[in-house]
């Protein structure tokens, strides 16, 4: 499975201390240069799973560029490249501009479902209150009941 991230969804794990979840669940992440320059702004260490992969066509990337920040769009042209799977983003406009584009898409209360399913955490629940508390985690109530409900909680 190819997974691409941006820059959101490993920052707030790295926040909460939690990154190897990622790693448990996916593997190798695909992250392009600006994501990888985003994190080394915020946390001086990235372990190697997070693996750096350069967005080639730089046409698309200025284009979705018009509408995004800079990591966003290498993320989006990456994950198109290199046929992924998956593109973990949360910011909503983002989301909106990748599935535009064709990319699958997860946030990261999907990432916390999908691990409660396969029994590496305990609650969806109490990582969304450490993520609320010591990442600035926001996300609206709607999204956080339905995956709530998803989690069977």
């Amino acid at each position: 499975m190819i997974v691409v991230s941006d820059t959101s969804v490993i920052t707030s794990l790295i926040h909460i201390g939690h990154l190897d979840l990622l790693q448990k669940l996916h593997g190798k992440i695909l992250i392009p240069p600006v994501v990888q320059q985003e994190l080394f702004r915020a946390h001086q260490a990235l372990p190697a799973f997070l693996e750096v992969r350069d967005a080639a066509d730089r046409q698309m990337v200025a284009r979705l560029e018009a509408e995004l920040d800079l990591g966003e769009a290498e993320a989006i042209v990456l994950a198109k490249e290199t046929k992924a799977d998956l593109l973990l983003i949360d910011e909503k406009l983002g989301r909106r501009v990748a599935a535009r584009e064709g990319v699958r898409i997860a946030g990261l209360l999907a990432l916390l479902v999908e691990a409660k399913h396969r029994r590496l955490i305990k609650s969806v629940r109490e990582f969304v209150g450490q993520l609320e508390s010591n990442a600035g985690f926001r996300v609206s109530d709607a999204v956080k009941s339905e995956s709530f409900r998803e989690a069977n909680e």
